[in-house]
This record gives C-alpha cells, sequence and structure tokens, in this order.
C-alpha cells in the first residue's frame, strides 16, 4: 500500500505545470543549442540534460548501485508546491539511503545526465584529498608548478594547493594577455575548444596584486589548475580517477561523464555530468565523512577539513555575506552543513548531523539568480525544520 500511496503521488505531480515551460522550450521539445552561442531561455533544459552531447566528454564508468530504499514522503514538505514556483529539472531529498522525494520537470527522467555546472569543483577536491592520501601528493603546501611545469614562473605555478583549493591564491583573474574576463576566456579555451587545452587554458595570468592565503576570491581558473595538478600528479584523466576512486566505491548506479578541452583535458571547473541519484549518492558519501556502509572511500579527515574554514578569512559571513568556504566546497551556516553549488541553481546541499541531502538540478533565469537561489536554501532549512518536528 505504501508504494501505491507514492506511485499515486508521483503520477499527480507528473500532472502539475512547471514554471516557464513555453519560455524554456517545450513546444520544441526542449531543444539542445551550440554552446557558442548565448546561453536562451529556450535551450537551457536541453544543454544541462545534454551537455555531453555538445561538448566531447570522458566517460566515467559506474560498478555496482548502492541501493537507495524509498520512503512515504511527509506531506508537511510540501514538495509540489515548491516545483510549482521554482524551474527546477530534478529534485531528491535523501534522509540517509532513503527517498523522501523524487521528482523531475519538464520531461526530464531519471536516466538523464545533469550537468555539474560548478559543483564539479568540490569532487576535484575530494580526488586531492585521495591523491594526497595515496602519496601522489605530499602535501598541500606543495607548489602547482611542482606538478605542471609549464606554469613555473607564472603566478599560478608559484601559488600552493592549499590556497587554490581555497581561492585564496591572490591571482588577478582578469589579468589576460590581451584583457577579457576570466570566466568568459576559460570557456572559450575549454568548453568552446578555442586552444590546445591543457596549461594552455590557464596560462598568462600576470599580477598576483594581493598575498596569497590573505583574501577569499572565487575564480574558476583555480579549480582548471587543481585539475591539471591532479593529472599530473596521478597520470590519469580526471574521469578514470574519479571511477576508481570515488564513482564505483560509492555506488554509482549509471555511468558519468565529464567534458573535455581540446587536448583531451576534462574541465575541472564544470562539466560533470551525472544522475540526479548519483548526485546523490555523492552528498551522501560526503555527509558520512566519506565512507560507505563502514569503507572510507575519501579519507575522513579530509572530508572534514575540506568542508571547515582554513583560515579566517574563509569563514562563514567573511568568505562572503551568507557563506563561508573550505576546500572547493560552500560552507552555508555555521554548524557545518555545506552545498556544492554550480550556476543556474544546480547544488547538493548536505547536513551531516542529520543525514539530510537535497540534490536540485535546475535552470533558473541566470547563472547567479539570487531570487531563485534564496528560495533553495528556504526549502532546505524547512524541509530540516519539518524532518526534526515529526521525529519527536
Amino acid at each position: 500500500m505504501r508504494l501505491l500511496a507514492l506511485g499515486l503521488a508521483l503520477a499527480s505531480v507528473a500532472a502539475l505545470a512547471a514554471p516557464d515551460e513555453a519560455l524554456l522550450g517545450k513546444d520544441e521539445g526542449y531543444p539542445a543549442c551550440s554552446l557558442a552561442s548565448r546561453q536562451t531561455q529556450r535551450c537551457l533544459v536541453g544543454n544541462f540534460s545534454r551537455y555531453d552531447e555538445l561538448v566531447p566528454a570522458r566517460k566515467v564508468a559506474h560498478g555496482q548501485a548502492r541501493e537507495l530504499k524509498r520512503s512515504m514522503e511527509p506531506k508537511e514538505l510540501e514538495v509540489e508546491a515548491y516545483l510549482e514556483a521554482n524551474r527546477n529539472t530534478g529534485l531528491l531529498i535523501l534522509k540517509g539511503d532513503s527517498i523522501l522525494a523524487e521528482r523531475y520537470q519538464y520531461d526530464r527522467k531519471a536516466s538523464d545526465r545533469f550537468t555539474s555546472m560548478s559543483m564539479a569543483k568540490t569532487v576535484v577536491a575530494m580526488l586531492v584529498g585521495v591523491a594526497l592520501h595515496e602519496g601522489r601528493i605530499r602535501s598541500i603546501d606543495q607548489l602547482a608548478g611542482e606538478f605542471v611545469p609549464e606554469l613555473k614562473g607564472q603566478p599560478y605555478g608559484e601559488t600552493s594547493l592549499r590556497h587554490l583549493l581555497t581561492m585564496s591564491s591572490g591571482v588577478d583573474p582578469g589579468q589576460r594577455p590581451g584583457g577579457g574576463d576570466d570566466t568568459r576566456m576559460l570557456y572559450a579555451k575549454t568548453i568552446l575548444q578555442q586552444g590546445p587545452g591543457g596549461a594552455d587554458t590557464v596560462w598568462g595570468y600576470t599580477s598576483r596584486p594581493r598575498p596569497a592565503g590573505t583574501r577569499f576570491f572565487y575564480s574558476s581558473a583555480e579549480t582548471q589548475v587543481l585539475g591539471l595538478v591532479l593529472r599530473a600528479a596521478t597520470g590519469r584523466p580526471l574521469a578514470d580517477y574519479l571511477a576508481e576512486k570515488i564513482w564505483q566505491p560509492m555506488g554509482a548506479e549509471a555511468e558519468a561523464t565529464w567534458v573535455m578541452d581540446r587536448g583531451g583535458y576534462e574541465t575541472g571547473y564544470l562539466g560533470l555530468n551525472a544522475t540526479l541519484r548519483d548526485w546523490g549518492r555523492l552528498g551522501l558519501l560526503l555527509a558520512e565523512d566519506g565512507a560507505r556502509d563502514g569503507r572510507q572511500v575519501i579519507p575522513a579527515e579530509w572530508v572534514k577539513a575540506a568542508t571547515r574554514p582554513d583560515a579566517p578569512h574563509l569563514a562563514h559571513g567573511s568568505a562572503s555575506r551568507n557563506n563561508g568556504y573550505g576546500y572547493q566546497t560552500w560552507l552555508i551556516d555555521k554548524e557545518g552543513r555545506f552545498a556544492l553549488l554550480g550556476a543556474y541553481g544546480q547544488a547538493v546541499m548536505v547536513d551531516p548531523k542529520s543525514k539530510l541531502v537535497m540534490v536540485h538540478t535546475a535552470v533558473h533565469a541566470g547563472p547567479r539568480d539570487s531570487a531563485s537561489r534564496g528560495p533553495q536554501f528556504k526549502f532546505f532549512y524547512s524541509t530540516l525544520k519539518t524532518l526534526a518536528a515529526l521525529s519527536q
């Protein structure tokens, strides 16, 4: 009867209209469009669930799936009301290894791979922790140029992995040969395949106006350098290393993909594509301090270090008005909760204490749409409060 009730609930939700369906291309079947053109609203749904068809990508193999149980969805969560007002392609709520809610909108389905945007940054940080544990990296105080000789003599080459992990290099990301915005130039050299790839994607930053380790400044180039360090330290593509060290041991149910630049290097700062449930499994792994069923996949001390501020300028309210920053991971309050966040509303929010994991894949109106990000956090905290009340 519980399964029947769950099925009826899902069926009733399927009949509800998602926000802005026409604007997002429903009549055209939610098309995917060239990434070389401006991200128009009608292409967001198609692009963000077919990213690895638009950019060359390497597979991330999965193994035996970790079973996720299904529990009755508490009506008090008001999932339908949230989805009616927010442009989610997918929403997953896990309490431990139990699914409390799973929804898809805009004709998306469970087998779709949703792109990470900057959520990939946290994955890179976790791989650094694994490589450190294996001795492939001796210390996070080593300089990037020790691994990537092409960057020696440049500011990023003379920056420690610690300061790259915490977005505290002090390097001015606007200083590019010929000028131009950091993200735009990096995107062109990676996603748009404009250049040979590899170290060339982060070559040419010339200015460090502030000392490393003194100020947080979010820059995707810092993660891109970390990806190159990992490739050099392990001698393997990031996708292969991820598959062996995290994706398979955590029990992913589906193959993921990671997009590459023209030289065959994965774009560390974005472009990891995975199913909604596997994003949830990753969040659950981090909620459990990197362990799965008693087996340590990511070193526990690394996960703890990655989800705490490493210095005062990274504390909650100091790194940014509303957040702190760990190792490529957002610290969303002072109680130890953290999140993987990506542009246009991608999010994996984690409460380690209660083992609540909430995954949003989304198509917000813009890359930094604060008007839509706010309701995500409000829904996360209201869910925490509701579940706590129901457990009493």
